[in-house]
């Protein structure tokens, strides 16, 4: 019986010593698996972050990867090229007139008013078709020869004004890739003299050279897009207003003879 107990005792010292020391190992890890848990939590968020990174949060990474030097005087370009595009749009925009009711109301005043109730209506209406309507009905009473003469003239000057800073858009539609390729070179330039430096070709010394390299390339191509958007827009709708001139042009002098010819009678 002694023995008995006596073997109980000594497996009971032995399970008790046993659990201590794996209570003490558990403790012991404990910090170690909780570091490693929120490691790995963190690992894990930040590829979740690089993941759900939207369109203008990688934008801005790249543009800030791709360097101050070249990226801003491309951005610049992008900036002044859409603030004389916007500018152009809205002014060829409040240019737009519609001819067909402003040759109407011109031959009705011509009609019932004669020329100076027609160049009323012209000074009440906006636009060059009816500032050059205006210009040919004052030069009326001379002949019709010279109110031709004032709407061919006018009619230069006018185009003159709705092709105004157009061509600074197509400047910086050039500007911005050139700038891009330029980078480009002076991007590989630099990865070549770290190869130099260094004497040995190793990947890790040319990848960020050669990466800010391509990103200026590649916004210097976004931004020359960008622009050739407007300016194609810009030049069709210049195209369209002249074309409405050009047929405002003929009816007004169709008008002015017809008015001539009663006039003698």
């Amino acid at each position: 019986m002694k023995r008995l107990f006596s073997t109980l005792v000594i497996a009971s010292i032995m399970l008790f010593g046993a659990a201590k020391v794996n209570a003490t190992n558990y403790v012991n890890t404990l910090p170690n698996t909780i570091v490693n848990f929120v490691q790995d939590d963190e690992a894990a968020l930040d590829v979740q972050e690089e993941e759900s990174l939207g369109f203008h949060q990688e934008l801005k990474k790249r543009f800030i990867e791709g360097g101050a030097g070249f990226m801003g005087i491309v951005l610049l370009c992008l900036i002044l090229g859409l603030a004389i595009a916007i500018e152009r749009i809205i002014f060829l925009n409040l240019s737009t007139t519609n001819t067909k009711k402003l040759a109407q109301d011109v031959e009705d005043a011509l009609n019932s008013g004669g020329i100076e109730a027609a160049k009323e209506v012209c000074r009440n209406t906006k636009g060059p078709v009816a500032s050059i309507y205006y210009q040919g009905l004052d030069r009326a009473d001379e002949s019709i020869e010279a109110a031709e003469k004032a709407v061919v003239a006018y009619g230069g000057v006018q185009m003159g004004q709705l092709e105004k800073n157009v061509s600074w858009v197509s400047l910086f539609i050039a500007l911005a890739p050139m700038l891009g390729f330029m980078g480009t070179v002076i991007g590989m330039i630099q990865a070549f003299d770290k190869i130099e430096a260094a004497g040995d070709m190793q990947p890790s010394l040319v990848a960020g050279g050669i990466k800010v390299a391509l990103l200026t390339t590649v916004f210097g191509l976004i931004v020359a897009i960008i622009l050739q958007v407007f300016y194609n827009y810009i030049i069709a709708k210049i195209d369209s207003i002249v074309n409405d001139m050009e047929d405002a042009s003929i009816t007004l002098i169709d008008m002015l003879v017809d008015y001539k010819n009663r006039k003698r009678i």
